[in-house]
């Protein structure tokens, strides 16, 4: 069975927190014994992005007439 590769990772995003957020990021990670974390945050983002787009499927009815 042939091993897949992964893809390489050269794109970068960025951004900025405050303090607070930075601190409570910082103890989840501590709490959780996370030590990659790139990984969490790629990971937590794309399932985050992914379960909103199931969400925000486009369906032949909207929400009120399947609910009758």
């Amino acid at each position: 069975m042939e091993k897949k590769q992964n893809p390489v990772r050269n794109e970068r995003y960025s951004f900025l927190v405050n303090s607070d957020e930075k601190q409570t990021i910082e103890n989840y990670l501590r709490k959780y014994k996370i030590r990659n974390r790139s990984r969490w945050m790629r990971e937590t983002l794309i399932t985050f992005i992914i379960k909103n787009l199931d969400q925000d499927y486009p369906t032949l009815f909207n929400e009120q007439e399947m609910r009758r």
